[in-house]
């Protein structure tokens, strides 16, 4: 699924393309999407694109009377095109505007496209997001307030968009690794002194990857032209069995709320 630098790398990558532009056209070939798309997203249709944004891991193109919400769902993928291209299997939709055109391929149809009447950040799917963690309302001292008393493992109370958005399997990983705390430790008996150096680890690691996958975004449009996933030089994701790269024990891996988590039982308490 793509996560938030991805998103993050999507947005930045397809930003220049829209704003400003108009919608001359919205296409929809396939509406069965996550979510049924609905007639309404045919009200962008001659609005002039304000800004593109990312919210958690949607996307937002706002106009003057409402905001489309893209989501890209587990293989989904945005391209720009600046000239008639043959479509591609899994091709559902098109944002047509003036000098190119957004579109979207997803084999899995777990994707969005919505209309959002204004303001956006009131419609279900955003109103109870929590703060975005590259953002000043996230920080230490805010974890720590939001964990006391909470007895889940600190890895899943990280990934629940309810406390902060984004911030996904990958890279919360990486994050308590660099924190030096386990996954598995309940989040209420996690210090502030250890949450400060979580929220500043979460903000390098994701920070990070959207600056790598910034420099392999060499140019968004073109009939192939996906956003490349960036490559990643984890510390602990994925690499069961190998030896950590602080201690040389070997890096586990247990499954915590139904997902792969892999620490250092050395490094990490």
């Amino acid at each position: 699924m793509p996560e938030l630098p991805e998103v993050e790398t999507t947005v930045r990558g397809i930003e220049p393309w829209l704003k400003g532009s108009r919608v001359t056209r919205v296409v929809v070939r396939e509406p069965r999407l996550r979510w049924p798309v609905p007639a309404t997203v045919q009200a962008a249709t001659g609005q002039t694109v304000k800004r593109v944004r990312r919210r958690a891991k949607y996307i937002l193109v706002d106009f003057e009377n409402g905001s489309l919400l893209i989501h890209l769902g587990m293989s989904g993928s945005l391209r720009v095109l600046t000239e008639q291209a043959n479509l591609r299997k899994h091709d559902h939709f098109d944002i047509e505007m003036e000098q190119c055109m957004i579109r979207y391929n997803d084999p899995r149809r777990f994707g969005t496209l919505l209309w959002l009447e204004p303001p956006a950040e009131a419609h279900p799917l955003l109103s109870a997001l929590g703060p975005e963690p590259l953002s000043n309302d996230f920080h230490g001292e805010y974890l720590y307030a939001s964990s006391r008393s909470r007895k889940v493992a600190v890895k899943n109370f990280i990934m629940d968009g309810k406390v902060v958005v984004g911030v996904g399997n990958i890279y919360v990983s990486e994050a308590l690794f660099m924190a030096g705390i386990h996954p598995a430790r309940a989040a209420g008996r996690v210090s502030r002194a250890r949450y400060r150096g979580l929220a500043e680890a979460i903000r390098d690691v994701l920070g990070r990857a959207i600056r790598e996958g910034g420099t392999t975004l060499r140019d968004f449009s073109g009939s192939g032209g996906e956003p490349g996933y960036f490559a990643q030089n984890l510390l602990v994701y994925g690499r069961a069995g190998q030896p950590c790269f602080q201690c040389s024990n070997p890096v586990r891996q247990k499954v915590i709320g139904q997902r792969s988590s892999f620490y250092c039982i050395t490094c990490q308490h």
